[in-house]
């Protein structure tokens, strides 16, 4: 199996449980405001959101745009009326507290780096949360760096994204460099754009049938242990 000399992780459903971190946040700011929680209203600010990050990451809203339109409309749907800007900077405050992590996410970064091996983490996430979430994470200690796309100016799976990565970490060749990540759409394909080789984590077993190919496939991030 070869072997890989840095590996670029993504953030959210790959090293940390970001369902556990949304629904914490979520629940702390339906209390704070007074509204009724429950899993249908999870359900459903879930589904707007994944919308509108996948409306961001084909480039039609910005993320400016995105933050409060996810909760206006949430809110349209729920029938509860709060100001969505001033909500979703709260919700951000809160979601930057969770550092969730999937299984397998402290040992496989401790596995790498004490290999000699370097991480770098890759997130379309918001700076201010990611930032947070990962400082005081119990990987931090293992990630070389961070590239979260709002400092970055471009987006996975945008290419100029991934360039401005390969400036910024050690210079190795391509073949030496491998981005795992639970999206076909952001991490898949903008490594494969780059050039670079692809594992996709796929825990669920999901059916492929994007025409976007991974290089490797794994269930669960242990399975990075044969590329270490």
């Amino acid at each position: 199996m070869k072997k890989y000399e840095i590996f670029l992780l993504d953030a959210d459903d790959t090293l940390f449980d970001f369902g556990m971190v949304e629904t914490n946040a979520l629940k702390i700011m339906f209390e704070r405001h007074g509204l009724p929680y429950s899993d249908e209203v999870r359900l459903t600010y879930r589904g707007i959101n994944e919308k509108v990050w996948e409306g961001y990451e084909k480039g039609e809203i910005t993320k400016t745009e995105l933050q409060p339109l996810r909760f206006k409309r949430l809110f349209d749907a729920i029938g509860a009326g709060l100001d969505p800007q001033a909500f979703n900077d709260d919700y951000l405050y809160e979601l930057g507290k969770g550092s969730f992590l999937l299984d397998g996410a402290l040992e496989i970064c401790a596995e790498i780096a004490e290999s000699g091996k370097q991480i770098f983490i890759i997130t379309n996430g918001i700076l201010t949360t990611q930032r947070a979430r990962i400082e005081h994470s119990a990987i931090r200690r293992y990630i070389s760096d961070y590239f979260v796309s709002e400092f970055v100016g471009y987006k996975k799976p945008q290419r100029e994204y991934f360039e401005y990565v390969l400036r910024h970490i050690p210079a190795v060749g391509k073949d030496n460099i491998l981005v795992a990540g639970d999206s076909l759409t952001a991490d898949i394909a903008g490594g494969n754009d780059a050039g670079l080789d692809t594992c996709w984590l796929n825990p669920a077993g999901k059916t492929n049938d994007t025409g976007i190919e991974p290089v490797y496939e794994i269930v669960s991030l242990y399975g990075l242990r044969k590329f270490i």
